[in-house]
């Protein structure tokens, strides 16, 4: 399998299959295809795995796409401005977001993952449950705005605002605190709380948070 990330604003990737790879993507992921792509669709994992992921913001089905000649192509788009980001999920197991994922080699597995304190699940910006790709071979997520990726020492800790964290490694602890001081919750415009990530291990930031950017616009929408 290689692969071709294409285009800078809404940004697909591009895959050329040898004969009998697969890939599997959400519903919807794919953009094109060239001649000589079966296509499929499944509970992947089972009915209740699935049903996790309906709750990590990704379909109940994944559609799979095997190529049945050799030099076949078939392309995932990105839903928003952004990055699509390669993750080698031989290197490490990583925890995403909801809606991070966009598509994946047959190899890599994905379910539910319960974060490991309530508080962070409510209140976090990623919501209670996050998505777990395990296993081997490439996983490929889609970032809002700029992919920032850093390695944090033991014991390093980067507090983020909620919804800018994409991806981190399962050895990277994640929590909510609240941020300090009325006057900072009321005005100061960064909301309630801030994701703790305290290392060591590999995070995946991104610089755009788009759900933040569709409010903003919805306010400006005219009433009426």
């Amino acid at each position: 399998m290689q692969y071709t990330i294409i285009g800078q604003t809404v940004p697909a990737v591009e895959f050329e299959l040898n004969a009998g790879e697969s890939m599997y993507t959400q519903s919807g992921g794919m953009i094109w295809q060239s001649e000589g792509i079966k296509m499929s669709t499944n509970a992947r994992g089972g009915v209740a795995r699935s049903l996790g992921r309906l709750f990590t913001g990704e379909s109940i089905f994944m559609a799979n796409y095997t190529a049945e000649r050799q030099g076949a192509k078939i392309a995932f788009g990105s839903t928003v401005p952004g990055t699509v980001v390669p993750v080698d999920i031989s290197r490490s197991e990583i925890i995403a977001q909801k809606g991070a994922f966009l598509c994946a080699e047959q190899s890599v597995d994905i379910k539910v993952a319960f974060t490991k304190k309530i508080s962070a699940g409510f209140f976090g910006g990623e919501g209670f449950i996050l998505q777990r790709l395990f296993g081997s071979g490439m996983a490929f997520l889609e970032v809002d705005g700029d992919m920032v990726e850093r390695t944090l020492a033991p014991g390093e800790v980067i507090k983020v605002d909620t919804g800018n964290v994409v991806a981190f490694d399962t050895s990277v602890s994640y929590e909510i605190e609240t941020v300090k001081g009325l006057g900072n919750i009321f005005f100061g415009g960064e909301g309630l709380f801030l994701t703790r990530l305290t290392g060591p291990g590999r995070i995946i930031l991104q610089t755009q948070n788009f759900n933040d950017f569709a409010g903003r616009i919805i306010a400006r929408v005219p009433k009426g």
